[in-house]
């Protein structure tokens, strides 16, 4: 294995995990945001005001995104078991 293979992979893996993350962090910004807005005007400043929506919603769109994002996890990882005897034949030489 290169040093460009095993780079080449760490990035594929980073950009999976941000691929991932996204649509939570996404929705708990949105959340947040609509939270702070609401409280702003209604001048209801409680920290649980803000904490339960974005956890709800969090939770949420973790469970709807979880078939998506283990099909994204079951590729890469069946694609790097695919890979292995190309990475052994290249470092060899």
């Amino acid at each position: 294995m290169t040093a460009d293979h095993a780079i080449e992979i760490a990035r594929n893996a980073l950009l999976l995990a941000l691929l991932l993350a996204t649509p939570v962090l996404a929705v708990s910004l949105a959340t947040g945001l609509i939270t702070s807005i609401l409280q702003t005007v209604t001048q209801l400043h409680d920290q649980t005001l803000s904490f339960v929506p974005r956890l709800l919603a969090v939770v949420l769109v973790a469970l709807l995104t979880l078939p998506w994002g283990v099909n994204l996890l079951v590729e890469y990882t069946s694609e790097l078991f695919q890979n292995i005897p190309s990475s052994i034949s290249a470092g060899d030489s």
